[in-house]
């Protein structure tokens, strides 16, 4: 090998190992607050599961409707993530281009919660139109009038971690989450129970605490934003009022299908946990439990996978194919490999992590036995878990967010609804055959992700870069 290869070889080696400091030293601090942020909704189901599993399964049917519409949301303003990277990376200090994208995702939050808390406020009628007993209607409803109004300070939320993120600058995020652990818990636990001098009010308390809690942390995140040195330049609460219009809709083109995506993948959820009502309530709280552990391991492959947008967006602006090649992979590899680890967790002491919700008790145990068995399937997909939500994430840092729409819509409804409802209520293996069929469709949606990858610069999609 001569002088030249060599040179060449270590270059690339160590491009590969820059690659990787950059992407963990964005990633953990969004992996943290993902898991703070997903630890304060299981606070919540800690809580509420020590009222009662009438009670866990009401709060479950209702937050999951909600999960639906504010993924769908979101995902209109994740679209800030790579426009706001992109434009970084083809000049550091485009203050002016990020704060109109900034705007533009205030503006459009503004248009869309009216409409979507007058769906929540009447979430009971839309729990018994899917077939729920009135019991768990009533006890859905009142726990939701009360959370509802924390939707909206947490999607500013999100729209500001999306600007620090951009910035490769998110530990600001990492500590307000994890002070919003504590004051969700003090403040829940208050509110259920009746502590401190509080009123004792069930399900509505831990509603109310959540909406509190958010407020808090989004007020503080303002300040933040507003006031840090490396943030104020930009002067993103400047004129909000100014509509542009340009800039709004071109968000909406790259959003409604990161949204729509979003919203498939936790509509099958939330549709499967309405099917768990037709088989019992029971079932409902045991899926509930799966559902919070694996959705706590799956906060890592987010994290990274929101990483890799921002690394993929920042290389495309740059014009840097082959760091958009590191970037995109270097995250892949590493989420996959995290979530293989997590499956031996859950294969090996499922129920010593289900009994972390439930009281290890009699009258738990049938749903302890259930949840057990609907987390040894969750053990079986957290690699392609992982790999889908890293693959989308690796897209969007491309701006292709169509296709992966399609890939959701085939994946996630198409086969993964038609398996697992088959299984359920055709073959008669009720929950566990929701669960095979979740597994299916997400094994699909990684398979078609990754192929686009692969193909990206075939199909174009790196064509900014190379010009």
């Amino acid at each position: 090998m001569d002088a030249a290869t060599r040179n060449s070889a270590a270059g690339q080696q160590r491009a590969w190992r820059d690659e990787l400091r950059a992407g963990l030293g964005l990633a953990w601090p969004l992996i943290l607050a993902n898991l703070t942020q997903q630890a304060i909704q299981a606070t919540d189901v800690l809580l509420m599961g020590r009222l009662g599993s009438t009670q866990l399964a009401a709060a479950t049917l209702a937050l999951n409707l909600t999960f639906t519409f504010n993924l769908l949301m979101l995902g209109l303003i994740t679209a800030s993530s790579p426009m706001m990277a992109t434009a970084l990376g083809r000049r550091s200090n485009a203050v002016r281009d990020v704060r109109r994208t900034f705007r533009a995702g205030l503006w459009l939050l503004a248009f869309a919660l009216p409409p979507y808390w007058l769906v929540l406020w009447n979430i009971g009628a839309l729990m018994q139109a899917f077939g729920q007993s009135a019991e768990l209607a009533r006890e859905g409803q009142s726990f939701m009038r009360a959370y509802m109004w924390c939707t909206g300070p947490w999607l500013v939320f999100q729209l500001l971690r999306n600007f620090v993120a951009a910035l490769e600058r998110p530990r600001v995020v990492l500590w307000l989450s994890l002070g919003g652990i504590a004051l969700n818990a003090l403040l829940s636990w208050s509110l259920i129970f009746g502590h401190f001098g509080l009123p004792a009010l069930g399900l509505p308390g831990g509603g109310l605490g959540s909406t509190l809690t958010w407020f808090i942390l989004c007020f503080a995140l303002v300040a933040v934003t507003s006031l840090g040195r490396r943030f104020r330049r930009f002067h993103l609460i400047g004129h909000f009022w100014r509509f542009d219009p340009e800039r709004t809709m071109a968000m909406v083109r790259l959003g409604w299908p990161i949204g729509i995506t979003m919203a498939l993948e936790m509509g099958v959820f939330a549709l499967a946990a309405y099917f768990m009502g037709w088989i019992g309530a029971p079932a409902v709280a045991a899926h509930a439990v799966a559902l919070q552990i694996a959705a706590l391991t799956f906060m890592v492959p987010l994290g990274l996978g929101q990483a890799a947008t921002v690394r993929v967006g920042l290389a495309l602006g740059r014009g840097d194919i082959a760091g958009v090649t590191r970037a995109g992979w270097t995250a892949w590899v590493m989420g996959v490999g995290f979530m293989g680890a997590m499956a031996l967790v859950m294969w090996s002491i499922p129920r010593q992590l289900v009994t972390l919700f439930l009281t290890d008790a009699p009258e738990n145990e049938s749903v302890i036995t259930l949840a057990v068995s609907f987390l040894r399937v969750a053990a079986a997909f957290q690699l392609v878990d992982g790999a889908q939500v890293i693959g989308a994430g690796m897209l969007r840092g491309l701006h292709d967010t169509r296709w992966p729409l399609l890939f959701a819509l085939v994946g996630y409804w198409v086969v993964g609804l038609g398996i697992g409802s088959w299984l359920a209520f055709g073959a008669d293996w009720k929950g566990v055959g929701i669960w095979i069929g979740l597994a299916t469709g997400l094994a699909s949606v990684a398979l078609l992700m990754l192929a686009r990858w692969l193909m990206r610069a075939s199909l174009g999609l790196t064509r900014t870069a190379s010009a």
